[in-house]
């Protein structure tokens, strides 16, 4: 079949009639899905035999695009198990993620009417728990390796933050937590470290995740940046002895908040003054001149200034090319739009291991297209980073 493939692909470069071409590539396809789906059930179609395994139940219908045009194919469906021709590109692994979870939500009987949908669109209308049980281990086996392997070198800036999706549990639907946490190193790739769920956000639960990134290998952590987590700030300083940056976008919001919504446009030009400053010293005295001139006029805000001020200018002491990126979580906001489309899709998750299977299959592609992408932070501006003073001296001459 590999030399017949290989004519065919000789015959497209040398310009021959596209219609027979692609007639050609049809009958050989078909050809190699009878053979595969031999394989599969243990006897040839409408044979008898005892070691026949299972029967085909129908086709489905799949369009494959080639360069001699699109063709057709009717995919031979199975009454167990499942059948993927070798010759089509294979699902990514969170396609077949989602897959694995709209189905397992289908056969716990907590899906909804739109999952019920998706399912028999997919032609799942008679899927098997012993099938999805399979598709759920191969894609676990990928995701919990990818969640456990060693991490390597020193990972100066640390980004956490939280996605809320439901849950079955218990018998009751829960709103959980979906931690995803990303580093810098000081090779200025970013990579996803860790994922985790759960139901509380108090300190030990934030320290048992750091604690468990931490005897991966992470190391050199000097800043967290994250939304105001009490626990997170507790458990970042007993963990990574690092400093805690506030989300400041977040933090906007929640000033915001305490004004009338006609005079915040000129509240937000008086803060975004703080933001402008140079240097560390000048923004904190800027912040604290700001405080103060709205102190009588807004009480509760001047106290929630009073109160955050070290928090939300915590990363104006590291170098100012990276202002940009860890003033706040918003580096994170692409990969939460990621989960929440997932999500919105399956409606409730059959349980937390489902949304560990979704989101860490997510996280995997994503930093599969950092590795091979642009580095996030220039080495120069890393090594005065560094706590090797070589690096360090290098990094200031330059």
């Amino acid at each position: 079949m590999t030399d017949d493939r290989m004519v065919l692909i000789e015959l497209i470069e040398k310009g021959a009639d596209a219609d027979l071409v692609r007639e050609l590539l049809a009958f050989a396809a078909e050809r190699m899905m009878n053979l595969e789906v031999e394989a599969h059930t243990g006897a040839p179609a409408g044979a008898r035999r005892p070691e026949r395994l299972t029967h085909r139940n129908g086709y489905r219908e799949r369009a494959w695009e080639t360069r001699a045009g699109r063709i057709d194919l009717a995919i031979p469906k199975l009454r167990k198990g499942s059948y993927f021709p070798s010759f089509l590109e294979p699902r990514r692994t969170a396609e077949k993620a989602l897959t694995a979870v709209i189905q397992e939500a289908y056969i716990h009987g907590i899906s909804t009417r739109a999952v019920d949908d998706l399912v028999k669109a997919m032609g799942g209308s008679g899927v098997s728990k012993s099938q999805v049980s399979r598709l759920c281990e191969e894609i676990d086996e990928r995701v919990n390796a990818f969640l456990s392997r060693p991490l390597e070198g020193t990972w100066p800036y640390l980004w956490i933050d939280a996605t809320y999706v439901k849950v079955r549990e218990g018998g009751r639907i829960v709103s959980m937590a979906t931690i995803v946490a990303v580093g810098v190193n000081t090779d200025g790739r970013r990579e996803v470290l860790g994922v985790t769920t759960g139901a509380s956000e108090a300190e030990p639960f934030w320290k048992a995740f750091l604690r468990s990134l931490a005897d991966r290998g992470l190391r050199g952590v000097k800043l967290v940046i994250a939304d105001d987590h009490k626990g997170l700030r507790a458990a970042a300083a007993k963990v990574f002895s690092a400093t805690h940056q506030r989300c400041r976008v977040h933090w906007m919001r929640n000033a915001l908040a305490h004004i009338p919504p006609k005079q915040r446009p000129a509240a937000v030009a008086m803060l975004k003054t703080i933001f402008a400053q140079d240097s560390a010293e000048a923004a904190h005295a800027q912040w604290r001149q700001v405080a103060d001139a709205l102190r009588e006029r807004f009480p509760k805000l001047a106290e929630l200034m009073d109160e955050a001020r070290e928090d939300v200018l915590a990363y104006m002491t590291f170098p100012r090319e990276h202002w940009a990126q860890i003033a706040s979580t918003n580096p994170l906001e692409r990969l939460n739009g990621e989960i929440k489309r997932r999500a919105d899709v399956i409606g409730i998750f059959p349980n937390d291991r489902a949304v560990i299977r979704l989101v860490g299959a997510l996280m995997l592609e994503q930093n599969d297209e950092w590795a091979v992408s642009r580095r996030y932070m220039s080495l120069e501006s890393l090594a005065t980073l560094s706590d090797d003073p070589m690096l360090r001296l290098s990094a200031v001459a330059a």
